[in-house]
């Protein structure tokens, strides 16, 4: 498979043509998609679109290895729950693909990360292993070059320092942070920030009660003094990232796509504006399933953006950027 294709798509044509050639490849290379497949009576000669390919449902990242490479695993990302409750591990074989889905994703949206200094404030990411989210926000740092960057845990008042200084001077900022973490460094300072992209991942991470996202957003907006809040939509089964520069729409990098599922009928695909299950397709996850069945609930807004409303009853908090609208 080559790999470099994936990240040079610039046409919807060329996309549906490497999803194509993807699923083939794991239909043939992975064996839990492959069983998946055969029980819905999938036919693989029969997929010759797009709508036609088999989402897989994400909760078998949970009990199963997800693979579609004979590689060796380099890195297992894992993510975050509740204690006793059953994570996801997502088997990584090749770290680079993951580096340059991220990379090309972020220069996509916003330019050149070393254009930034990078602040992060991901506590309780950096409270445990394995979460992919601070393998990027780590690459993002380093990549940066900037001295003063870095991950903060609870030194928000060494925090709000930094930002109010370097802001200050001009400086192009990225503040990247769980929900949680950017309420309690609002709460302890106002800021009135001119350059700095204020970026929420998502997750109150039982420390703090759930809010809607317009309700977090307007909170955040006026603690930090920004008209927009940003928003980085992942998770630890996928390899690339969508992100919202404000009003919680999201849009997709060239090797990502989302697609709306019925509830009702998961294999019937809806249009535009039509609320449902968030499927994404996921090219960078070659090595893996590229084809995701999500418990998120959305809506596209236009060919490559999205809405994210919630998420499915009964269905476990996870580490993404799960807040109802």
């Amino acid at each position: 498979m080559e790999i470099d294709s994936i990240f040079s798509i610039s046409n919807p044509q060329a996309f549906e043509k490497k999803a194509l050639e993807i699923f083939q490849f794991q239909y043939q290379q992975n064996s839990v998609y492959h069983q998946f497949c055969e029980l819905i009576k999938c036919n693989p000669s029969k997929v010759d679109r797009l709508e036609k390919i088999p989402f897989l449902p994400i909760e078998f990242f949970k009990t199963h290895q997800i693979v579609s490479s004979a590689k060796k695993t380099e890195q297992i990302f894992t993510s975050s729950g509740t204690t006793g409750s059953v994570t996801s591990k997502h088997y990584v074989s090749d770290i680079s693909v993951y580096e340059k889905s991220f990379r090309t994703a972020f220069y996509h949206f916003y330019g050149a990360i070393e254009d930034y200094v990078v602040l992060a404030l991901l506590p309780s990411y950096l409270e445990r292993s394995g979460s992919s989210l601070i393998y990027m926000a780590q690459d993002f740092i380093e990549s940066s070059k900037h001295p003063e960057s870095g991950f903060y845990l609870n030194e928000l008042d060494e925090l709000a320092k930094k930002l109010i200084r370097l802001d200050a001077e001009g400086k192009k900022i990225l503040l990247i942070g769980v929900s949680f973490g950017l309420l309690d460094l609002i709460e302890k300072h106002q800021f009135h920030l001119k350059n700095t992209i204020v970026m929420e991942t998502g997750g109150m991470k039982g420390r703090r009660k759930e809010m809607i996202r317009k309700e977090l957003h307007e909170h955040l907006a006026n603690g930090f003094g920004v008209k927009k809040i940003h928003s980085e939509y992942g998770m630890t089964e996928l390899l690339s990232q969508a992100y919202s520069k404000g009003n919680g729409i999201f849009s997709c990098p060239p090797q990502m796509k989302i697609l709306i599922r019925d509830p009702e009928d998961p294999l019937t695909l809806l249009g535009e504006q039509k609320n449902g299950g968030i499927n994404i397709i996921d090219l960078a996850n070659v090595n893996s399933c590229s084809f995701i069945a999500t418990q998120d609930l959305g809506k596209k807004i236009g060919p490559n953006r999205f809405e994210i409303l919630g998420r499915f009853d009964h269905s476990d908090v996870r580490g993404c950027n799960l807040m109802a609208l």
